[in-house]
């Protein structure tokens, strides 16, 4: 069993599924009809397990299951909530409707607690199992605080679900600035989760969880969508709205359509004015496809900013090649070019790259005077940070838009990049 934890491979579960009182079905519909609905649970299972994965009956009314190749016990536990979700539907069986109570021990390998031999992981998931019939939870891994960690993520996955249906999801929007005028020219669009018992909750609390079930791609097309609508907004007020700038995510990057998926996301708003950001990590995942991808963005008339720039691993023959009009550069090395000659010559040196493939280029995180006037020395062209504003809500942009476009200087230093959607952690940059 533990074979299937080969090179290359990350976890595998075991996991010991009960069909409860099956007994009283055998009882009381005869054992033929006992027999049927064991076969219609194994045809359930085995539809919502994966392909990879083992499925095996262990005796009378248990089944045995290993999961293979799963890269932790976050993933695991989504795996079993499609099986017991699916074995908490009725079955029919002869006209009628039969529902079980199914219980479940999980041991997962390598671990220090659950066991390293298939005797041993066998075991110990019939002993949690023996614990989970007794208490209230469908299933229960071996190790405690799998449980409780598994508990917290539901919770919060279901919370999440919630948000965006009641739509307690907001965008706040930071401006970004003209280096020799010091007035706005952009905006970064920033997720904020308004949870009515918490307020305000930062990106960095929920965003991962968005990308680890997919919710991501919901959340970002309700992004993209909104983002238009305020901009949209600022143009009916008489103000002139500038361009809005949206992270996206590995996940919505690597959807087979991806110029058809943001183009459904925004619907009748519309694409003008709108960017999308997108870090060097995400275009090399597959740097032919997402060339050909940006390049219908760039034909809807979505600009294209290269995120994080020098934080990846990009080579420069792709960055010529790249359908890009903005290259930002990462606030590590903003952060640092005041102190540090070698962080000065990088900056420098990517200003003078972006010019010559004639991009603008924008500083991410300025946060001091003194930074702020080496870049505009250097001819750095935009730049963004908590030294002209933290992002804030739609309302506070138009004042600062009616203020003919000039945003107060502020001394609060903070990382300008903590409210953007993105993993890591930016979503659709998420929206910070």
């Amino acid at each position: 069993m533990t074979d299937a934890a080969r090179p290359g491979a990350t976890k595998l579960a075991v996991v010991v599924v009960d069909v409860r009182g099956f007994h009283v079905v055998n009882d009381n519909l005869g054992r033929h009809t006992g027999d049927t609905l064991l076969r219609l649970v194994a045809q359930r299972l085995r539809a919502n397990a994966r392909a990879s994965d083992t499925l095996g009956r262990i005796g009378g009314d248990q089944f045995g299951l290993i999961l293979t190749d799963v890269a932790n016990e976050t993933q695991i536990g989504h795996i079993l909530e499609k099986i017991f979700g699916a074995l908490a539907e009725p079955f029919p069986v002869n006209g009628e409707q039969v529902r079980l109570s199914v219980k479940g021990g999980v041991t997962v390998f390598p671990t220090a607690t659950d066991g390293a031999s298939a005797d041993a992981l066998l075991t110990n998931a019939e002993a949690v199992l023996k614990k989970a019939k007794a208490s209230p939870e469908t299933y229960l891994f071996y190790a405690p605080h799998i449980n409780a960690a598994n508990a917290n993520r539901l919770a919060l996955e279901n919370k999440l679900r919630r948000a965006l249906d009641e739509r307690q999801f907001v965008l706040h929007y930071q401006p970004k600035v003209e280096s020799q005028t010091g007035r706005i020219v952009g905006l970064e669009g920033l997720l904020r989760w308004n949870e009515p018992e918490q307020g305000l909750i930062p990106p960095y609390r929920f965003i991962p969880l968005l990308e680890e079930t997919g919710m991501i791609l919901d959340v970002g097309g309700w992004v993209l969508r909104q983002a238009m609508t305020d901009f949209q907004k600022l143009q009916a007020s008489g103000l002139p709205p500038p361009r809005i700038a949206v992270n996206v995510s590995a996940m919505q990057m690597r959807q087979k359509d991806f110029p058809g998926y943001v183009a459904a996301a925004i619907g009748d708003a519309g694409t003008s004015g709108l960017d999308i950001e997108i870090t060097e990590s995400v275009l090399m995942d597959d740097i032919e496809r997402h060339i050909r991808a940006l390049r219908q963005i760039g034909n809807m008339g979505i600009g294209v900013a290269l995120d994080d720039f020098g934080t990846g691993y990009s080579s420069l023959s792709y960055i010529a090649r790249l359908p890009a009009n903005t290259l930002k550069i990462d606030q590590s090395f903003v952060a640092d070019m005041t102190t540090s000659s070698e962080k000065l010559a990088i900056v420098s040196a990517v200003i003078s790259l972006g010019h010559a493939l004639d991009m603008t280029i924008v500083a991410e995180g300025v946060e001091t005077e003194e930074q702020s006037k080496l870049l505009k020395l250097i001819k750095c062209d935009e730049m963004q940070g908590y030294l002209f504003s933290k992002p804030v809500p739609l309302d506070q942009i138009e004042v600062m838009l009616a203020n003919q476009g000039a945003v107060p200087r502020t001394s609060e230093s903070s990382d300008s990049r903590g409210t953007s959607m993105r993993r890591g952690h930016r979503l659709v940059r998420p929206l910070s």
